[in-house]
């Protein structure tokens, strides 16, 4: 008998249509990502260009030096860097801690019918316009401050011997401290509500086996939870990270928008987004090019956390991987 040949399939009109739209789609999904990137860089250079001035009479004193008198013409970016930093790691040693408990709750501790009202109560936080949050600040959070937690601070972490320099100062309630208090509450609902939908994510049986085996709520939340969501965690730690980098109107009402160098966190301070937002509109030429140059600066932090972040998440993918 002989073989039976089967003849070729003949590509249709059809499947050019579909590999024509394909390659439509692959193109379409490329020009996003690239103008996406290039708007970016463009806005990042075109700070940088904006700068050139100062940084060409300055240098690198810019970055290290906490002179800032635009009488003078003398700029020094120390002093709203460190601001910067300084409340966004306050807001994250509040928040983090705070939102991993909102978290658990809504997900372990309370009852069902209660989950999601709360849930979306916390959510909706999110949405306040960051004025709002930066008068209550000033009209709610500073007299507290002032009559109540400064002199706390001052009596009995004030004098310790290392820390004691960041609990020092006038009750004047404003300052670092205050800011990082209202970045942590305004950072708290994104970073609870990635913590709440991962943890969602855990398997059913493995918590119900670790119950049945005697363990805590506390001990199935940090021994099983926490090692299953440890990636997704890390990555909302760090978008509440970036908001608290880069917020302007709420810091701007209780810092203080000081210049001068304190390590307390007690007394003002200013941060990169608080000075551009409270000096660009009535700057000079020289001064415009220095608060550009900030801005810049601004961009690069901020990249630099999220590119930590990234490489974080890259390793503990590899090691979840071996």
């Amino acid at each position: 008998m002989s073989a039976t040949t089967i003849p070729a399939a003949v590509p249709g009109s059809r499947d050019h249509h579909d590999a024509r739209n394909d390659k439509l789609f692959r193109y379409i999904l490329t020009g996003t990502v690239v103008f996406v990137l290039i708007a970016l860089a463009g806005a990042a250079l075109s700070m940088l260009w904006g700068g050139r001035h100062v940084l060409a009479a300055s240098g690198l004193d810019f970055f290290i030096t906490t002179e800032w008198n635009p009488v003078e013409d003398k700029y020094g970016a120390l002093v709203p860097i460190y601001g910067t930093i300084v409340t966004a790691l306050v807001a994250m040693l509040i928040a983090v801690p705070v939102s991993f408990g909102i978290a658990f709750f809504l997900t372990e501790v309370a009852p069902r019918w209660a989950r999601g009202p709360i849930g979306t109560a916390i959510e909706l936080l999110a949405g306040i316009p960051s004025i709002i949050y930066g008068m209550w600040g000033l009209f709610v959070l500073v007299p507290v401050m002032t009559e109540y937690v400064t002199p706390w601070l001052n009596d009995n972490l004030g004098t310790w011997p290392v820390i004691g320099q960041f609990f020092q100062g006038p009750p004047l309630g404003i300052g670092m401290l205050t800011a990082g208090i209202v970045l942590a509450i305004m950072v708290i609902p994104f970073i609870s509500s990635v913590m709440r939908e991962v943890f969602l994510t855990v398997p059913t049986r493995l918590k119900e086996s670790a119950y049945a085996l005697g363990s805590t709520k506390w001990e199935v939340s940090w021994d099983i939870v926490l090692p299953y969501t440890r990636s997704a965690v890390i990555g909302g730690v760090f978008l509440g990270l970036g908001r608290a980098l880069g917020e302007t109107m709420a810091v701007a009402f209780v810092i203080g928008n000081s210049v001068n160098f304190s390590t307390s966190l007690l007394e003002p301070g200013t941060t990169i987004a608080a000075l551009i937002a409270n000096d660009f509109g009535e700057a000079t030429e020289t001064y415009r090019s220095a608060l550009l140059l900030l801005g810049f600066v601004l961009f690069i932090v901020t990249f630099v956390v999220l590119a930590i972040a990234r490489l974080m998440l890259m390793q503990l993918s590899r090691k979840e991987g071996n």
